[in-house]
C-alpha cells in the first residue's frame, strides 16, 4: 500500500505532496531507481499548480522490477543480465553484418551505374560521329546533284549558257 505525505510550509506559502512507497515491501532497491514524486503548488496569481517532477533513469531492464528481485536471486539476476547483454551484442553484430551487406550491394550498384553511364556515353559519341558522317554524305550528294542538274541543264539548253 502506498502512502501519501502532505505537508504545508507556512513561511514560503508552498504546499508539497509526496508519494512515498512503503519500505517494508522492498527488500532490494537498485540505486537511484525510486525517488519520491514531488508536486509543489505555489500561491501566486495563477490558480494552476506547478509540477516539479524529479525523474531518474535506470539501466535496469524492465524484467528486473523490485517485485522480481529477492535477496537470494542476485546470482540469477546476474545470469539473466549477462544473457540480456549477450543478446544485445548478438543483435548488434547482426545489424552490423546487415549494414555491411547493404554497403556492398550499394557499392556494386554504383559500379554498375558507372559502367552503364560509360557505355551510354560511348553510344552517344558513336551516334554523333555517324550523324556527322551522314551530314557530310548529304552535303556531298547535294553538291553532286547540283552539278549534275547544272550539267543536264547545260546539255539541254546549250545555247543559253555559252559564254
Amino acid at each position: 500500500m502506498r502512502s501519501v505525505h502532505y505537508s504545508s510550509m507556512e513561511g514560503s506559502k508552498q504546499r508539497e505532496l509526496q508519494l512515498l512507497l512503503p519500505t517494508a515491501t522492498l527488500t532490494h532497491e537498485p540505486p537511484g531507481e525510486f525517488k519520491p514524486l514531488v508536486m509543489t503548488m505555489e500561491h501566486s496569481d495563477s490558480t494552476e499548480p506547478t509540477l516539479d517532477l524529479s525523474l531518474s533513469m535506470s539501466v535496469v531492464p524492465p524484467w528486473m522490477t523490485p517485485g522480481n528481485l529477492e535477496a537470494g536471486s542476485s546470482l540469477r539476476s546476474l545470469q539473466v543480465l549477462k544473457q540480456h547483454v549477450a543478446e544485445q551484442v548478438r543483435l548488434a553484430k547482426l545489424e552490423r553484418a546487415y549494414a555491411e551487406h547493404m554497403k556492398e550491394l550499394t557499392r556494386r550498384e554504383l559500379e554498375l551505374a558507372e559502367k552503364d553511364f560509360t557505355r551510354a556515353r560511348l553510344v552517344w559519341e558513336r551516334a554523333k560521329e555517324e550523324l556527322e558522317k551522314v551530314e557530310k554524305m548529304k552535303m556531298v550528294a547535294t553538291r553532286r546533284l547540283s552539278t549534275t542538274c547544272i550539267e543536264l541543264t547545260c546539255q539541254a539548253c546549250h545555247q543559253h549558257f555559252l559564254p
